[in-house]
Order: C-alpha cells, then sequence, then structure tokens
C-alpha cells in the first residue's frame, strides 16, 4: 500500500473491488462480455442508422448521439477495470493526469446521458403537440443545433467542475474507487473543498431539476394532447416512442439514483463500486434494444436483411 499523505504526488493507487483470487477471472469474464455486449449494440445502432436512409430522421439521429455517449462511458472505464481486475490492489496505479481526464469523462458521460435525453424528449413533444409543423420545427438545422447545445452544455458544466477540482493541491494519494470521479479527486486535497461541494450540489441540483422538469412538462402537455384526441393513431404513435423514451429515461435515471444513494452509506462500499460500474452497462445495454424493439422502421429493416440472406444460397443454385 503507498503512504497516503504525500505533497501532489502524481502517482495515484484505485482502490479496486474486493474479489477473491477463484473469481478474478469470472469477474472479468463477465465484465469483459458486459463491454463487448454494450460495443456491439450501439455500434450496430449507428451503422444501421447510417446505411438505412428510412432511419435518417430526427428522432433517430438523435439517439446515434446517445449510442455515441454510451460508448465513450463504457469505453473510457470497463477496458481498464478489466486490467485492473487481474491485477493484485497493492498494483493498482494511475497517473493523475489519467485520473483526471477519467473524472472528466465520468462526469461528462453522466451530464450528456440527461441532456441528450432531454433534447429527445423535445423531439417527441414536437411530434405529438406539433404533427403538422414537425418536418419545419425538427429540420437538419434545428437538430445540429440540439445535438450541439446537448453536448455543449455539458462540457461547458463539467469543465468548470473539474477546474475547481484540479487547482487544489494534493495530500492523499488513494482513491476510494475502482475508477476516478470528481468526487474521489478532489477528496485527495487536504484544503477547503467548500467551493466544489456548492459547485457540485449546484451543478447536480440544476441538471436533475431541468432534467426532471422537462420530462415532467413534456409528457404532461403530450398526455393532454392524447386525452382531448379522439385519434387512435396518434395515441398509438404517442404511447409507442414516449413509452420508449420514458423508459430509456427511467432506467439511466434509476441506475444513478442507487449510485448517489449508496454514497451516503459508508458501509456499502463495495455495492456503491458495483452499482457505478451498472451506470454504465445497464443502459448502454439496454437503450439499443428498447429502441430497436419499438422501432418499426428498424424491425423492418433488420427483417430484410435477414430474409435476403436466407434466400440468397437458393438464388444461386
Amino acid at each position: 500500500m503507498m503512504e497516503n499523505y504525500t505533497y501532489n504526488s502524481f502517482t495515484l493507487q484505485l482502490e479496486g473491488f474486493k474479489i477473491k483470487k477463484d473469481s478474478k477471472y469470472p469477474v472479468f469474464v463477465l465484465f469483459l462480455l458486459s463491454y463487448v455486449v454494450v460495443m456491439v449494440f450501439n455500434v450496430g445502432i449507428l451503422v444501421l442508422i447510417f446505411i438505412d436512409t428510412n432511419l435518417h430522421q430526427p428522432m433517430y439521429l438523435l439517439f446515434c448521439n446517445l449510442s455515441v455517449s454510451d460508448i465513450i462511458g463504457s469505453t473510457h472505464i470497463l477496458p481498464r477495470l478489466l486490467a485492473d481486475v487481474l491485477k493484485p490492489p497493492s498494483e493498482l496505479f494511475i497517473t493523475y493526469y489519467e485520473c483526471v481526464a477519467q473524472a472528466f469523462t465520468t462526469q461528462f458521460f453522466g451530464a450528456t446521458s440527461h441532456t441528450l435525453l432531454m433534447i429527445m424528449a423535445f423531439d417527441r413533444y414536437v411530434a405529438i403537440c406539433n404533427p403538422l409543423r414537425y418536418a419545419t420545427i425538427m429540420s437538419n438545422k434545428m437538430v445540429v443545433k440540439l445535438t450541439v447545445s446537448a453536448w455543449g452544455v455539458a462540457f461547458v458544466l463539467v469543465s468548470i467542475l473539474m477546474g475547481l477540482t484540479i487547482r487544489l493541491n494534493r495530500c492523499r494519494t488513494l482513491i476510494t474507487n475502482p475508477y476516478c470521479d470528481n468526487a474521489s479527486l478532489f477528496k485527495l486535497s487536504c484544503e477547503s473543498v467548500f467551493i466544489n461541494n456548492v459547485y457540485g450540489l449546484t451543478f447536480t441540483v440544476a441538471l436533475l431539476t431541468s432534467s426532471v422538469g422537462s420530462m415532467v412538462l413534456t409528457y404532461t402537455k403530450i398526455t393532454v394532447v392524447c386525452l382531448m384526441s379522439k385519434s387512435k393513431s396518434l395515441n398509438s404513435k404517442a404511447l409507442k416512442t414516449c413509452s420508449t423514451h420514458l423508459v430509456v429515461y427511467l432506467i439511466m435515471l434509476i441506475s444513478g439514483f442507487i449510485v448517489i444513494i449508496l454514497h451516503r452509506f459508508p458501509q456499502y462500499t463495495d455495492y456503491r463500486k458495483l452499482a457505478a460500474i451498472l451506470f454504465v452497462i445497464v443502459p448502454g445495454s439496454l437503450n439499443p434494444i428498447i429502441y430497436g424493439v419499438q422501432s418499426k422502421e428498424m424491425r423492418k429493416f433488420l427483417f430484410e436483411i435477414f430474409h435476403s440472406r436466407r434466400r440468397s444460397p437458393s438464388c444461386r443454385k
């Protein structure tokens, strides 16, 4: 174990999972399969939307952003975690700069999970409440603006958050997490972290309030429109597209809240560490499945590919 009081050390130690020697390889395989599933599903969705022109619609183009975010979120954690699982706890070192980069990406992924789902909610609102003006409002220019705003807002907020952290001098070297995040990084300091806590709390409250508030407002208006409308096709469309988006949002929200709640109970440290990993794995694996199953266009495209491949051998005879 490294000495835990070293002034501004550029070598830090990670507190990994407490895994028994016999369980290392099963855990490694489990994390590896999880990473493969996240990557295959999300890259598959991106390729599918890219090659099928019928899917070049605002809803799917915005969903591409969520797949990119899930790829970033899993790639910045899982490959290194796979290597660390096989190492003894005394050899889990990480450089300070690598830790800062990982912490930035961790917070950035968490923030974009909210901002991207917020702009997707706006798209569903326009589609259901203003169907006749949908093509005009959700133009390519608007899709680009929404995308840039979702990534840009998250980037600026997280940059300020990390800027407040890296200004601090460090007197400790132990990261009490299997990977770096902002909280575990500023806890290395022996200086006052009052400003960090205030901004971090403000950042979290503002993001959650905006996120939950926009969902409540959007779905309240959609519900009102559906109740006032006697169109069965409109109500059916609203139920399918909005339920998909809402399920994805709730999975992300619940996964995040579990991590936040477990932070308040130090006796459940191992559960918190696992929950932090699942926050990346669970939404990243389920989002493409949920959208793929609900989307008639995606199912049709995959059905055509599957049947064309089945017919091709007979055609060559």
